[in-house]
C-alpha cells in the first residue's frame, strides 16, 4: 500500500511540472489570426500589394490600346476627323475583296516563314562550329574553333546597327547602277548575272529576305553559342566513347538538349519579321512595296490605308488581321514544337 502511495503521488507531482510553465488556454482556440485562413489572406495581401501597380499599368497601356484599335476597327474613322460611326464588321468584309490584302498576307506568310528557318538554321550552324567544330585538344571532347570569340563579334555586329541603316546600306548594294553587288559580279566575269534586284517583281522579295537574315542570324549566333555552351562536356565524352561523329552528335546530342532555346527563338524571329518587315520595305523597295506591289506587306499596307488614303477605320480591321496572324502563329510554332519528355542535364 505504502509503495502504491509513493508511486501516485510522483504522478501527481510529474502532472504539475509538466503544466507549471503552460500558459491557460483562451476560449475559442487563439482566434482568427493563428487560423490558416489569415495566414493565405496576409500571404496573398503581401503578393498583391507588389501586383497591383504593374498590372494596372499594363491594362492601361497593353490592354486599352488593344480595345481600342478593336473599337475603331467597326467604324468609319477617317483619323483627321473626331467624327465618325459604328458599321459593325463592314471593314473586315471589306478584308476579304481586298486583293492587295491578300497579297501582302501571302508575302508576310513568306517572311513569317522562310526569315525563321534560315535565320535560326544558319545561327545553328555557326553556333555549333564555333562551340564544337573545332579539332579534339587533348582531354577535351568538343572545343570551339581558334577565334570563336572574335567570330561572334563579328556576326552580332549587324545587331548594333538600326533597322534603318542596314535597309540603306544594302538598298546601295542591290543598286543596279554602281551597286557592290552588280560590281562583284562583274569584276568575276558573271555580267549575266547583273539584275535590278529590288526592281524585278520575281526576285525583290527574296532579296529583302536575305537583308533580314543577314541582320538577324547574329543574334541566334550569340543567343545558341550560350545554349550549347552550357551542356556538360562529359555529354560531348559519351557521345565520342560511342563513336558518334560532329554530324551525329549535332542531331542526338546538341539538337535535344537545347530545343526549348530553339522553340522559343522561332516565335521570336516570326514575330520580328512581322515587325520589322513594315521598315525594310519601306526604305528599301521602290514605291514602298514595290515594284508592282510584289513587296508589299501587311504593316505597309495598313500605313498607306491610315496615312494615305484617310481610312483609319479600315487600317485598323487589317492591324487585328495582324494580331490574330500573330497569335496563330506563335501557338502553332510552340504545339508544334511541344514535347511531354524533357532531356534535362
Amino acid at each position: 500500500m505504502a509503495s502504491d502511495s509513493r508511486a501516485v503521488a510522483d504522478d501527481v507531482r510529474k502532472d504539475v511540472r509538466d503544466t507549471a510553465g503552460t500558459p491557460p488556454k483562451r476560449p475559442g482556440g487563439g482566434g482568427f489570426k493563428s487560423s490558416p485562413r489569415y495566414r493565405t489572406f496576409v500571404k496573398y495581401r503581401f503578393i498583391s500589394g507588389f501586383l497591383v501597380v504593374p498590372l494596372v499599368l499594363y491594362a492601361i497601356l497593353v490592354i486599352s490600346p488593344f480595345l481600342q484599335t478593336f473599337y475603331y476597327s467597326l467604324t468609319d474613322w477617317t483619323g483627321y476627323s473626331s467624327d465618325f460611326s459604328v458599321i459593325g464588321f463592314d471593314n473586315f468584309s471589306k478584308l476579304l475583296d481586298d486583293d492587295l490584302f491578300w497579297q501582302s498576307l501571302q508575302h508576310n506568310i513568306v517572311l513569317l516563314i522562310g526569315m525563321p528557318l534560315l535565320a535560326l538554321g544558319l545561327g545553328l550552324f555557326f553556333a555549333f562550329m564555333l562551340n564544337v567544330g573545332g579539332r579534339h585538344k587533348r582531354g577535351e571532347a568538343a572545343s570551339g574553333v581558334r577565334g570563336s570569340k572574335l567570330y561572334k563579334i563579328l556576326y552580332f555586329f549587324p545587331q548594333v546597327l538600326s533597322i534603318a541603316i542596314v535597309a540603306v546600306l544594302w538598298q546601295n548594294i542591290y543598286n543596279p547602277q554602281g551597286g557592290l553587288l552588280n560590281g562583284v559580279l562583274t569584276g568575276v566575269g558573271l555580267d549575266s548575272w547583273e539584275q535590278n534586284w529590288l526592281g524585278d517583281p520575281g526576285i525583290a522579295l527574296m532579296c529583302v529576305l536575305v537583308v533580314m537574315v543577314w541582320a538577324n542570324v547574329g543574334f541566334y549566333v550569340v543567343l545558341f553559342s550560350a545554349a550549347m555552351g552550357s551542356i556538360p562536356k562529359e555529354i560531348y565524352e559519351a557521345a565520342l566513347l560511342d563513336g558518334a561523329n560532329r554530324v551525329t552528335t549535332f542531331f542526338r546530342v546538341t539538337l535535344p538538349l537545347i530545343r526549348d532555346n530553339i522553340q522559343t527563338s522561332y516565335v521570336y524571329a516570326g514575330i520580328m519579321a512581322l515587325e520589322t518587315s513594315f521598315a525594310y520595305v519601306m526604305i528599301m523597295t521602290v514605291n514602298q512595296g514595290g515594284p508592282d506591289h510584289s513587296t508589299l506587306v501587311l504593316p505597309v499596307h495598313m500605313y498607306n490605308k491610315a496615312f494615305r488614303d484617310g481610312q483609319a477605320g479600315y487600317a485598323t480591321a487589317v492591324g487585328v488581321s495582324m494580331l490574330v496572324v500573330t497569335m496563330i502563329f506563335a501557338v502553332l510554332a510552340l504545339s508544334i514544337g511541344r514535347r511531354r519528355d524533357r532531356l534535362e542535364f
